[in-house]
């Protein structure tokens, strides 16, 4: 009788122990906060230089359809497995605030269900792209009010701009953009003198869907809505493209969606362009220190 009940407590024990170490793997899959999307395209660009790939890509059901766009890579190894024109299996890990591939193997390129058709922007005839030093472009745009600014609308004041959409689907493109607008955003809102003389500009690459009120909706998200020192904006086609090509956003446009690069930009008071930063390396720190190191002081 001893015998059995031993037996009975030790499997009670092993059964809690199980339980437990079940919920704690449950728990420990939630927090981690990752979604896992199994992907099949194939290499067109390495960029080991900023880690990342640029890979054309199947379609990813519910979440993003296919086409070419760059991918950041964590594991520097799998370098070696990421060659121009190869087909590869891999998996797209995504969170709130960033994305990366991994577990990366050759597949068979006859298989893959390729976009067949992508709309490259072409570059605006006849305008240059822009570097430091130049003056910045004439636009025309609408904010999120439907109001009608352009270069002149900041004459006299730090200009910070940026491109998004937002439809945006990876959380390290513009979603991250606004976020740390939204830190720049805080920083000139609690610093009396840089909110007399600095303004921030997001630009929407996607004039076809981001209409004011559309950008209004986003702006409450990311925006504190205090006075016009955040304004989103939309043009017309053409003039997206020209903004585009002169800030060196190369944008394609498949299945609904935007392949894009990043840009971000310093426009001084006399509209002259002051700092570039590519991609989303920049910090809102990099932004104020640049700004406060250029603003005289009084």
């Amino acid at each position: 009788m001893i015998h059995v009940r031993n037996i009975l407590e030790l499997l009670f024990v092993l059964a809690v122990a199980l339980l437990l170490s079940a919920c704690s793997r449950s728990e420990s899959t939630a927090l981690s906060g990752e979604t896992i999307y199994p992907l099949r395209g194939v290499v067109r660009e390495v960029r080991q230089e900023d880690s990342s790939v640029v890979i054309e890509h199947e379609d990813v059901p519910g979440y993003m359809p296919a086409m070419t766009m760059p991918f950041n890579v964590r594991d520097e190894a799998l370098f070696e497995h990421l060659k121009p024109g190869e087909a590869i299996a891999f998996e797209l890990v995504v969170t709130d605030d960033s994305s990366w591939i991994r577990d990366i193997s050759a597949t068979d390129i006859s298989s893959l269900q390729l976009p067949s058709k992508t709309r490259s922007i072409a570059p605006a005839a006849n305008f240059s792209r822009l570097v430091e030093g130049d003056l910045q472009p004439d636009f025309q745009l609408l904010d999120q009010q439907g109001r009608a600014i352009t270069p002149q609308t900041f004459a006299g004041q730090d200009l910070i701009l940026t491109f998004i959409f937002t439809r945006c689907p990876l959380p390290d493109f513009c979603p991250r953009m606004s976020s740390q607008f939204a830190e720049l955003e805080k920083a000139v809102l609690d610093d009396p003198e840089l909110r007399s003389h600095v303004r921030l500009l997001s630009i929407s690459i996607d004039p076809e869907f981001d209409k004011p009120a559309v950008l209004q909706d986003y702006a409450a998200h990311f925006s504190r809505g205090e006075g016009d020192l955040w304004r989103f904006a939309v043009g017309t086609p053409e003039q997206t493209e020209r903004l585009t090509h002169a800030f060196s956003v190369h944008t394609e446009v498949a299945g609904g969606t935007i392949s894009h690069g990043l840009c971000t930009a310093w426009i001084g008071p006399d509209g002259i362009v002051k700092q570039l930063w590519r991609g989303n390396g920049w910090k809102p720190q990099d932004v104020l220190s640049a700004i406060k190191s250029n603003t005289p002081t009084h």
